[in-house]
């Protein structure tokens, strides 16, 4: 008997990282501080790219932003802005690396605020992932109203690039929204881990 194919969202093509990626972490819930501050320092770092892109960068970006520590990055100055620039493995655009810092910053203001990020983000969605159910990538939008509330929220607490539609990429990737495929085999499996 044949081994059936799996079925997954047509957006991560062939490529074994993309594949990888889809399949073992995008929709995932995440409630740890650090990943979703490493998810908002790569969505704002592929604006106006490929997120593939960005995935081939991730191991540059883990080193050059301290492994995503937020502590860490809102420590860093002009020194670091300039080690930065001249990094081969990071997206070399001073608005989005100076963001980024900016970023750590207003990141630890919520954290201290809310408990952690993840306890501030998720009560946008009342703790639960959003379970969407559509069968075809036409379907997805690019934001949404959640997107648009999120991203004036952040903008108001000093975030940048955290525009609509970069803060639909990052709810989607960490699961406070399922936008996998009906089709997909990852609906079904995240649809049932939602808590």
């Amino acid at each position: 008997m044949a081994k059936r194919e799996l079925v997954r969202c047509g957006w991560c093509g062939a490529d074994p990282l993309y594949v990888a990626y889809h399949d073992e972490e995008w929709g995932v819930p995440v409630r740890d501080d650090q990943r979703l501050f490493e998810f908002l320092i790569l969505e704002g770092a592929q604006a106006g790219l490929s997120w593939i892109t960005i995935l081939r960068k991730r191991e540059a970006y883990r080193k050059a932003f301290a492994e995503f520590d937020a502590n860490e990055v809102a420590r860093f100055g002009a020194r670091q802005v300039r080690k930065l620039l001249g990094d081969p493995g990071i997206v070399r655009n001073k608005l989005k690396i100076e963001s980024a810092i900016g970023n750590a910053r207003a990141f630890l203001r919520v954290q201290e605020e809310f408990g952690s990020f993840a306890s501030y983000q998720w009560d946008f969605v009342g703790g639960k992932p959003i379970v969407n159910r559509r069968a075809s990538s036409k379907q997805v939008p690019p934001r949404t109203e959640l997107s648009d509330a999120l991203s004036k929220d952040l903008k108001k607490r000093g975030f940048r690039f955290v525009g609509s539609t970069i803060v639909y990429a990052h709810l989607q990737a960490v699961g406070v929204v399922n936008d996998h495929l009906v089709g997909c085999f990852r609906h079904a499996q995240l649809a049932k881990k939602r808590r």
